[in-house]
């Protein structure tokens, strides 16, 4: 009877993929034990490789801490200031639901997320504050085209809204509940309707507050 063939060396994967999974495990710890708590054995052992392929991979705990806030920055961009900015939704209630669910959504597919970026921020890396000044951009801009189209000079009006709506919106998708936490939709929901209502106040029974801000 032959004895059985010598088992090989475990496949080394490929240099693409063990980068992929440096960074999502860097996010996770990250978000877990901050800037300072995470470690690179930590980081290694969450992607599954030695700590020598991350630092073959990035080299330091700073490069890789700074492409990891990059990326999370980058990829949170991308998914809340989405085609429904710029989509022409047939109302102000749809275009409002929208772009709220992009957030909330966000929020709700990378976890690990805003933690990275609260860290960076409390690492004296303004990430989260920057990416909020990103978004206000491209939203007061939709913002005050849907304000003329119904004859209204916003003027400054709208980036003072789009900034409590967004704080609006962090502090729901980020709130401790007793129990199980709110349906999605549900919160979705609250925070359209109660800026659908907000604006249609402003429109009709207190536009004086619009031409305060102008």
């Amino acid at each position: 009877m032959s004895s059985p063939a010598p088992r090989g060396r475990p496949r080394k994967l490929p240099v693409s993929e063990q980068r992929a999974r440096v960074l999502q495990a860097t996010a996770k710890v990250v978000a877990q034990h901050g800037m300072q708590g995470a470690t690179i054995e930590q980081i290694a052992r969450e992607a599954g490789v030695s700590r020598q392929a991350v630092y073959e991979q990035f080299g330091d705990r700073a490069t890789l801490f700074a492409e990891v806030v990059a990326e999370t920055e980058e990829r949170a961009f991308t998914a809340i200031a989405g085609p429904s900015v710029a989509d022409e939704q047939p109302g102000l209630r749809a275009w409002a639901r929208a772009n709220y669910a992009n957030m909330v959504t966000f929020v709700a597919d990378h976890p690990e997320g805003y933690g990275v970026l609260r860290a960076a921020e409390r690492a004296g890396d303004p990430a989260l504050t920057r990416l909020r000044e990103r978004l206000a951009v491209v939203y007061a801009e939709a913002s005050r085209k849907r304000w003329a189209a119904h004859g209204i000079d916003s003027g400054r009006a709208d980036r003072a809204l789009v900034t409590l709506f967004f704080a609006m919106t962090e502090s729901l998708v980020q709130a401790t509940w007793d129990g199980e936490p709110p349906d999605q939709d549900a919160l979705i929901d609250l925070l359209t309707e109660f800026t659908v209502g907000g604006v249609a106040r402003l429109q009709t029974k207190a536009s004086d507050v619009i031409d305060r801000l102008r």
